[in-house]
């Protein structure tokens, strides 16, 4: 097996080949590549983009299909999907703009 190296930030997030950051569920959507050289420079990158990223470069060995095989400890939570996923993760998030809201004073008409 070879060896590929994958960027993940301070979030445990990893870099995407659109320069996007996700959970890291779809390997063939993840930057990787073989050469470390290569992900340094795409670190230096992507942090260069945004500087309040902590990025690391992670070394995992490649499966059969040539993806990152990478370890369960260092995948996120996953992220909502869009649609019926995303529905039901903010219908039990409370509403906190509700919940904190100040009552408004009411102006005397009379």
């Amino acid at each position: 097996m070879s060896e590929l190296f994958i960027l993940q930030n301070q979030d445990k997030l990893f870099l995407g080949r659109q320069n996007n950051w996700l959970d890291g569920r779809d390997l063939a959507a993840l930057f990787k590549t073989a050469h470390k050289d290569e992900a340094i420079n795409q670190m230096f990158e992507a942090s260069s983009k945004d500087y309040r990223q902590r990025i690391k470069v992670i070394s995992c060995p490649a499966n059969e299909k040539g993806l990152p095989q990478i370890d369960p400890d260092l995948l996120p939570e996953p992220l909502p999907k869009a649609g019926k996923d995303l529905f039901e993760t903010l219908a039990t998030v409370p509403d906190a703009a509700h919940e904190s809201a100040a009552p408004t004073p009411q102006a005397d008409l009379s």
